[in-house]
């Protein structure tokens, strides 16, 4: 699974292990407002493609009754992960585990999660890799299961800010397999996987938030 092309780098580094992305600095406050609307009131939580470690320390900080397993598969990054980990020594947030989200059948593999939550990867993966991680995101879960999805996505086929399009023809420029996905074709991506969609939510920074439920 490619993660992030040379156009689109996003963190760097703080001090020891541990790196720092603004993007996910400023967006973890929406995030989490919408977490505290839709997560279980405890339970256990997936995040795939945790970056940096800032966001999901900043949500089982917030969400102490959910246990929270972070995962990624950039070596870099889940050292960062864990440093932060280390250095808050929360006790509902585990060591970060390495985890290709658009390998086949991991999700088969999983002990079935209560939440799982998924920023800003998508528009890095092709629509096949995509789709194998709605699929897999669905085996994951537990029946009544909430999957989140967060990120920025094309509306109706349509990139609707001029920043959106320079962004998206710098990802397809450096591969043309990658790019923004369409809000309708994740939204029959997601129903195809066998999941169904409870919230669409804009979002700062022109993104959107799918919330999904495993029925």
């Amino acid at each position: 699974m490619r993660r992030q092309p040379p156009s689109a780098s996003v963190a760097h580094a703080t001090q020891g292990a541990k790196l720092s992305a603004p993007s996910a600095l400023r967006n973890a406050p929406a995030l989490l407002s919408l977490l505290h609307e839709i997560a279980p009131p405890s339970g256990r939580a997936l995040e795939i493609a945790s970056g940096t470690g800032e966001q999901v320390l900043a949500f089982a900080t917030a969400l102490p009754a959910l246990e929270w397993q972070p995962t990624e598969i950039d070596p870099l990054r889940l050292a960062s992960i864990d440093a932060y980990r280390t250095e808050a020594s929360l006790p509902n947030l585990r060591a970060a585990r390495l985890l290709d989200a658009a390998a086949a059948g991991w999700g088969a593999d999983e002990t079935p999660y209560d939440l799982i939550h998924l920023t800003n990867l998508l528009h890095l993966i092709s629509e096949r890799a995509a789709m194998t991680v709605l699929h897999e995101v669905a085996r994951a879960l537990s029946r009544g299961g909430i999957f989140m999805l967060h990120g920025p996505f094309r509306r109706s086929g349509a990139l609707t800010s001029e920043a959106d399009a320079r962004f998206d023809a710098d990802l397809r420029a450096a591969d043309p397999m990658i790019g923004y996905k369409d809000d309708l074709w994740i939204r029959e991506g997601l129903s195809n996987a066998g999941l169904s969609v409870t919230i669409i939510r804009d979002m700062p920074a022109n993104n959107l938030a799918f919330i999904a439920e495993k029925g």
